[in-house]
């Protein structure tokens, strides 16, 4: 058998011979580029004097010539041999450089190749987190992360989860981003059937790079990769003003002149009621000394609601994430919201030593959040507009809605787009709140998080006046907090939770022609201003109830019935008119005729 011949270039297909090695340890995609590279220069017979001439052989790029060529000089650097310079023409005679005729081809120039673009991954994106978490490790060590571990410390470089879907809808987290490091050799596996992930040599210079980037005094490729999460800056209390804007300035009279559309909802029906009242008595508002806890004496925190959950699967994702960014919500059953901010006092039988009962204390800003998908069902079945009227009553002057605008279904968007639109205006303009949207949950979860440091430092630095609940009636409150309010606009008085909870209880809110009013708009057809018009004719259910009782019984009784709303109501005009059909079926339900 012939001994097999001497390579031409044995030091170069060394250091491909090493590369074929790691790329099939690695189950790498550039393992069928590395070998036939070093097919093509085992079979060359030509010694290259640099290996940039080698582009002229199969397998052989610009980027492969450029790596062989960093490690012939850091070779040349250990023994203390002559780098070897770069050939004006990188053409070799007699190598794939003649054609046909025998003509030597040198003088024609080589064609110009586009050098590739560096892999640059997004900000905080899925495969930046990667990346810097995997840079947590000693470069050239073999021990891998795990997923679990890698997740751990990929999170905090990650805006979105890796563990959870932005939402319901979706199965993609920030998890999926690693087949495309694993497709551009950036990162790559091995182990089974515990996988462990490794950056490569690429996936190192893009960690310097990415290093280098967020902290700019950091040394240059040759160093060790230090990981320093890029500061963010430190928000401060006067940012409130972006983040929950002042309500917007509104003539008391412009709600009271507001009329129900027709379709309004329960809640357009109490506030146009109580407008439209004329027999109401002025209040005789209490006289009290405010309660005062002195800075240092409570601690500000978020309250979130149980029964905001990601998933049926997933009820903690919120909590735990919000826990994560260093805010560790009170888990409760709001009345009102679905998160608020309390001062919860560090002596727990302060408040009660002094006419307030509990040791926490509600702040002035509220959160309802929604999702764009339950955002278009919750006006259709008319909860937005009773919720943004119990919020309203509620008292707290900041109050705010986030939208979280997840994907949807886009023909189920276009057709809603209007209503959506036109919710969100009526929130802003007509209601004066203050509308955040966000992407996905964990956009709301990083504006919780901002909100509770903003209002830590808004409020632990200064006191807070508190209104004894001794003094406090459903129907006094709102008009004591406006009373305060103008009389003494430069100071907050604020309520106990306990008192808060109770004034917010949509039973013990609800006043006996609320009900009744709620009670008739059950009835399909019967918008706020019918019902309106039905209330103001009958007071109660019981009045309503008997004059059907009234109309007698037999057949003769049961048109009286049938016809009685109708013809009391004849004289109507526009939306307030009730129809004959109409009328048979609210006597169908209420006259059982």
């Amino acid at each position: 058998m012939p001994a097999e011949e001497p390579c031409a270039n044995p030091l170069l297909l060394g250091w491909v011979q090493e590369w074929v090695e790691q790329a099939r340890e690695r189950n790498s995609k550039g393992f069928t580029t590395y070998r036939k590279a070093h097919a093509a220069l085992k079979a060359c017979p030509v010694t290259f004097q640099h290996p940039s001439q080698l582009q002229q052989l199969k397998g052989f790029g610009p980027k492969l010539c450029d790596r062989l060529t960093e490690k012939l000089q850091q070779h040349c650097r250990d023994n203390g041999l002559p780098i070897p310079k770069r050939p004006r023409r990188s053409i070799v005679p007699g190598l794939a450089n003649e054609d046909e005729d025998g003509q030597d081809n040198e003088e024609r120039p080589p064609k110009r190749q586009r050098k590739p673009k560096p892999y640059v991954p997004t900000l905080r994106s899925g495969p930046y987190a990667i990346i810097l978490g995997l840079a947590t490790l000693e470069e050239g060590t073999r021990n891998g992360m795990t997923k679990p571990q890698l997740i751990e410390v990929a999170q905090p470089h990650c805006d979105a989860s890796f563990t959870a879907p932005p939402d319901p809808r979706s199965f993609y987290t920030a998890w999926n981003s690693m087949k495309t490091l694993l497709d551009k050799d950036i990162v790559y596996e091995r182990g089974r059937p515990t996988r462990r992930y490794h950056l490569t040599d690429e996936g190192w210079e893009v960690a310097r790079r990415i290093q280098q980037t967020t902290n700019p005094a950091q040394p240059g490729p040759a160093q060790p990769v230090q990981l320093v999460q890029p500061a963010r800056p430190e928000p401060q209390p006067q940012d409130l003003d972006d983040a929950v804007p002042q309500r917007l300035n509104r003539s008391p009279s412009l709600e009271i002149q507001d009329r129900p559309k027709e379709g309004s909802n329960y809640s357009d029906v109490v506030a146009n009621a109580d407008s439209s009242s004329g027999d109401s008595k002025p209040l005789e508002l209490p006289k009290f000394r405010p309660i005062r806890l002195a800075p240092g004496s409570f601690e500000v925190q978020l309250v979130l609601d149980v029964r905001e959950v990601r998933a049926k699967t997933d009820r903690d994702y919120m909590q735990n994430e919000l826990a994560k960014k260093g805010v560790n919500p009170i888990m409760r059953s709001l009345e009102l919201g679905d998160a608020l901010w309390i001062a919860k006092c560090k002596d727990a039988n302060f408040l009660s030593r002094l006419g307030a009962e509990g040791d926490e204390v509600v702040l002035d800003y509220i959160v309802e959040r929604k999702r764009l998908d339950d955002l278009i069902s919750s006006v259709k079945d008319g909860r937005f507009h009773e919720q943004k009227f119990r919020l309203k009553r509620s008292g707290i002057k900041n109050i705010v809605y986030v939208v979280e605008e997840i994907s949807m279904d886009s023909e189920t968007l276009d057709r809603r787009a209007s209503m959506v639109q036109s919710a969100i205006a009526s929130t802003q303009v007509v209601n004066g709140f203050f509308v955040k949207k966000t992407q996905k949950m964990d956009d709301t979860i990083r504006y919780l998080t901002r909100m509770t440091m903003l209002l830590k430092k808004q409020y632990e630095s200064k006191p807070l006046l508190v209104i004894p609940t001794e003094v406090l009636t459903a129907q006094n409150y709102l008009s004591l907090l406006a009373d305060l309010r103008d009389k003494e606009p430069t100071a907050d008085h604020h309520i106990t939770y306990p008192a808060f909870a109770s004034l917010a209880s949509k039973s013990d809110m609800m006043t006996l022609r609320d009900i009744h009013l709620k009670m008739l708009m059950c009835t399909k057809g019967v918008s706020g201003m019918k019902a309106i018009e039905i209330q103001k004719r009958w007071k109660t259910p019981y009045d309503f109830v008997k004059a059907f009782e009234n109309c007698g019984g037999g057949e003769e009784g049961k048109k009286r019935k049938g016809e009685m709303v109708s013809e009391q109501m004849r004289n109507l005009v526009g939306i307030g008119k009730i129809t004959k059909p109409l009328s048979l079926k609210i006597a169908e339900i209420w006259g059982d005729a």
